[in-house]
């Protein structure tokens, strides 16, 4: 899933100073899952915002909502004349959602409320890590299922760096060397020979360095 935390309250009143009536919309989405952009976190968010502004002499009206999904224009059309009652919206959905909302309703000014991180895995309860960075040319299969480009600092293709020490990464000393952990891997597949093979350098052309990408599903479009 997406996973994102909420911007400093400093920050967000700052984005907000000038306006006297909002919408405050969060996304069941994602940001639901990881408990930073729910109606749970819209409502404790309107309240911190409301008792700020009021102790500023600045009283604000906050209207909340909460979508089934913010990054898809037929949940948020049912919204519209909710979002022309107001002069701007925060947004506390992925940044995918806030340009979603300005996109669709764009005579308003739709600002964020959380900074998006990664695409996450849950390893417990309230705690995600990052597994996929979306590079849009996967590697899992001759990894053993486990991702080099999210989870090595350096991003290496064939195998760990000279600092890995103990199956420790030397750039966070907290995170296990994701080589020496595919390595592990393979072996109980019997796949290590996937190992010996140099992997050419990767063609960063299908990731984010390349610009805004675009994916067409044409067997859906006949």
């Amino acid at each position: 899933m997406i996973v994102g935390d909420r911007k400093p309250l400093e920050e967000i009143l700052d984005y907000i100073k000038d306006y006297k009536k909002i919408m405050l919309m969060g996304c069941g989405g994602c940001v639901t899952v990881c408990f930073s952009g729910g109606s749970k976190a819209a409502e404790l968010l309107a309240s911190q915002i409301k008792m700020a502004r009021k102790q500023a002499g600045n009283e604000i009206e906050i209207i909340e909502c909460t979508p089934t999904r913010q990054c898809e224009y037929e949940f948020l059309e049912e919204f519209a004349e909710q979002v022309k009652s107001v002069e701007a919206v925060l947004s506390i959905a992925c940044g995918v959602g806030v340009q979603a909302m300005a996109v669709q309703f764009p005579e308003k000014h739709t600002v964020p409320g959380l900074n998006t991180k990664f695409m996450g895995y849950p390893v417990e309860h309230a705690v995600w890590e990052e597994k996929c960075a979306g590079c849009g040319d996967c590697v899992l299969e001759w990894t053993g299922g486990l991702c080099p480009i999210s989870r090595c600092a350096k991003k290496l293709l064939n195998g760990p760096c000279g600092g890995s020490v103990d199956k420790v990464c030397e750039v966070n000393k907290d995170v296990e060397c994701v080589w020496h952990t595919i390595y592990d891997r393979l072996k109980v597949l019997g796949k290590l020979e996937n190992l010996t093979k140099v992997r050419k350098a990767k063609d960063w052309r299908t990731s984010t360095n390349a610009g805004q990408r675009r994916i067409t599903f044409e067997e859906a479009m006949l």
